[in-house]
Order: structure tokens, then C-alpha cells, then sequence
């Protein structure tokens, strides 16, 4: 069964498994990540992609459930990575997302768009990224992207613009809240906190991860806190009519608020 566009708007956490080791693929599926994706391009070098390709091949006609990061267009394994996506009909996570042709192109064929923007240029033109047809989420690169600025990629500062970028483009698109890069510090939990507290205060609603190790501490990162959802449950219990609760102002836009945060409570990997 392919992977539904609507789980792919409602994950907190997405864990990359590299396209070459088929032993991985079946624990990164028992992770509780949100979203899996075997990763066809930067984990795997180039004499090893074509046999990635049909590893992925192989988990998706056994009814493997994942999105599949493809090589970018322009590059030799393009065609053969989107078409293999075609035939499983999961989503498609496209790196260095250039909005233009092409990628309108894989939008109106593939059964769920993911651009990974990771270029100044991504960043610039994500409103036209996000407006693509087959748009599910937009994800962020930050490691490539930083590269590109020469800044560190956990450096939240020199990232602020590109990461609020995303959010405003993807609100403005009517898409779930973007998707954060990840983390490359594996083994540093606080340093993994400190970016999802940091990614959510910004209105990311999840992040890439690089290990199962991550996952639990990103999906609990992005879920509603208790005391959130104590208080949508009393705004949402109250009423339109209410006007105040708790010496707060509600109105519309708060009851839409309220309402939002419920149901995030019932993201897949909640």
C-alpha cells in the first residue's frame, strides 16, 4: 500500500535510510517515524545507485511503506529513481527543488510532491515551490544550504530567513507547516531538543532525522504539549459564542488555533 499524501501532511518525523543497506529499511519502518525515506541520492555514492534503486524497488512491490528521496533532475539517475517512484506510486522527496518545467513536471505525476529546498535560490522562490501542483510539504536542506552561505548548519541565526521563508510560503499555500532539516549531531539529545523547540517556536510542524535514535525525541517535540491541549479542549468545549476564558480573548482566530492544535494530537506518529 503506497504512502498516503495525508500521512505525509500530518508526520512529525521523517527518517532517511540509506537506499543501499535493504537491511535498514525494515527498522527504520518499525522506528514510529511518521514518515520513512529510502534516500537515493546524498547516502548513496554513485557506484552504488543503481543497485539502491532496486533495493527500494524491491521493498515498495513487497508493500514497503516510504516516500523515496530521488536523484535531482538533470543527473544521470533522474529518470530511472522517478520512474521507479511512478510505478509504487509513493511520494517523491525532490533535492536542490528549483520551482520551474521541471519540477511541475514530476508534480503532476507523482502521488505526492516533497521539495527539499536547500539552495538560496529554493529559498527565494519558495511561495512558487509551494503553489507547485502535487505540493504535499516543502522540507528544508539545511546542511546543503548552509554550505552553499558558508555558515554552520545548526547555526539558527544565519538560517532564521530561509527557515520563516518556508513557513510564510507554505501558510500563504495552504500546505501543513514545513519540515525542518535535520540534526547531524546524532548522539546530542540537547542539542536535538534545542533545534525542535527552536524549529517549532518558528511554525515548523517536523523535522528530518538522520538516526532512529531521533525519532521519539522529534515526534514528542512537535506534538502539543499537555498543557496545550487542556487548553484547545476547553476553547473548542466552550463554544463560538465564548468571548473569554481565563482572562483571554477568544475569538476566531483563536478557536482556529484551539482547533488545529487537536488535531495535530492525531498525527500518524503520535
Amino acid at each position: 500500500m503506497s504512502l498516503a499524501p495525508e500521512r505525509v501532511a500530518a508526520a512529525r518525523s521523517f527518517l532517511f535510510v540509506p537506499g543501499h543497506r535493504p537491511d535498514r529499511f525494515a527498522k527504520a519502518a518499525a522506528s514510529g517515524a511518521g514518515v520513512v525515506i529510502i534516500d537515493l541520492e546524498d547516502a548513496v555514492a554513485p557506484a552504488d545507485k543503481d543497485r539502491a534503486r532496486g533495493y527500494a524497488a524491491e521493498w515498495l512491490a513487497r508493500g514497503g511503506d516510504c516516500a523515496v528521496r530521488i536523484n535531482p533532475p538533470g543527473t544521470a539517475w533522474f529518470e530511472e529513481d522517478l520512474a521507479t517512484a511512478l510505478r509504487h506510486g509513493c511520494p517523491v522527496v525532490v533535492p536542490k527543488a528549483e520551482a520551474g518545467p521541471a519540477l511541475y513536471d514530476i508534480g503532476r505525476r507523482t502521488r505526492g510532491l516533497i521539495p527539499l529546498v536547500e539552495t538560496a535560490s529554493g529559498v527565494e522562490r519558495a511561495a512558487e515551490l509551494c503553489a507547485t501542483a502535487g505540493t504535499v510539504r516543502v522540507a528544508l536542506g539545511n546542511v546543503d544550504l548552509a554550505g552553499e552561505l558558508g555558515v554552520a548548519p545548526g547555526d539558527h541565526a544565519a538560517l532564521a530567513y530561509a527557515r520563516s521563508k518556508l513557513v510564510f510560503a507554505s501558510s500563504a499555500a495552504n500546505l501543513a507547516p514545513p519540515i525542518d532539516g535535520v540534526t547531524i549531531a546524532i548522539d546530542d539529545t540537547a542539542a536535538l531538543e534545542d533545534d525542535v523547540a527552536h524549529a517549532c517556536r518558528l511554525g515548523f510542524g517536523g523535522k528530518l532525522c538522520v538516526h532512529p535514535s531521533q525519532v521519539p525525541v522529534v515526534s514528542d517535540g512537535f506534538a502539543p504539549s499537555e498543557s496545550e491541549r487542556e487548553w484547545a479542549r476547553a476553547v473548542v468545549g466552550a463554544g463560538d459564542s465564548v468571548t473569554r476564558i481565563g482572562g483571554q480573548m477568544i475569538d476566531k482566530p483563536v478557536l482556529e488555533r484551539a482547533r488545529r492544535i487537536l488535531a495535530a494530537c492525531n498525527g500518524n506518529d503520535a
